[in-house]
């Protein structure tokens, strides 16, 4: 029976040994010269104007969690469009319901402000 994952356990060894092979070789084979503007937090030619670890506006949040849902929504939509003349009204409907959740959901955003930006 573990005869059976041989093949996978040599596969993901492989892929972490691949993976890593560059990693290694450019740090055994690169010059170590360092300066004050390389070890600087930022090299972009001018000084942070703050801190770095201020905290995000909830607004990022919530339109990543936005795009997530309606991603979602695509990826359940396809397979669906798919496979409808299989899966009968049964699958039409509920699939109805599941879209008829997301509008509500996305008029709510909607009304609530969340898809404005100052």
């Amino acid at each position: 029976m573990l005869e059976n994952y041989l093949p996978v356990l040599i596969f993901i060894v492989m892929g972490i040994v691949i993976g890593m092979m560059p990693i290694l070789i450019g740090f055994l084979i690169s010059p170590k010269r360092p300066n004050a503007a390389k070890l600087s937090p930022y090299e972009c030619g001018f000084s942070p104007f703050e801190d770095a670890r201020l905290p995000f506006d909830v607004r990022y949040y919530l339109v990543a969690i936005l795009f997530i849902l309606f991603d979602l929504e695509t990826a359940f939509l396809i397979p669906w469009a798919v496979v409808l003349r299989h899966i009968g009204w049964y699958g039409f409907s509920s699939m109805m319901v599941f879209l008829g959740l997301l509008v509500i959901g996305f008029i709510y955003e909607w009304k609530k402000g969340a898809l404005e930006w100052e």
